[in-house]
């Protein structure tokens, strides 16, 4: 899949659309979602044109691999969630229920988390 640069996220990178940021470093922006599914739901996106996981891995360099993993750390410590715990999850591709075709990482918590898939 191509990548849109119109999709919200890009937007949101290049400053066209506000954020309530969390985190901001080279590699990557941390913000919260507009339609939390938890008492804490933020969003860690990598600050370049990557659509998945799989995109990212193969394509970005080993930098900013590394730079996107510790700002999804970062932000999880910032929002003070490792001691209760907390839960990531990267939504890839329509069965996956991608819903921006932009990499983002969603750090939940705040609350006991479920079951992670319905049977």
């Amino acid at each position: 899949m191509a990548y849109d640069q119109d999709n919200i996220f890009a937007k949101i990178l290049r400053g066209e659309i506000p954020c309530n940021k969390v985190y901001e470093d080279a590699y990557a922006l941390a913000f919260h979602d507009i339609n939390p599914q938890a008492p804490v739901h933020v969003l860690v996106i990598p600050k370049g044109e990557y659509v998945s996981f799989i995109d990212f891995s193969a394509k970005a360099p080993a930098d900013m691999i590394t730079g996107f993993m510790r700002a999804v750390g970062e932000t999880a410590k910032i929002l003070e969630l490792e001691s209760p715990g907390y839960r990531i999850l990267a939504n890839i591709g329509q069965d996956g229920g991608m819903e921006v075709p932009h990499l983002h990482i969603h750090i939940f918590g705040g609350r006991r988390l479920g079951p992670m898939l319905a049977r």
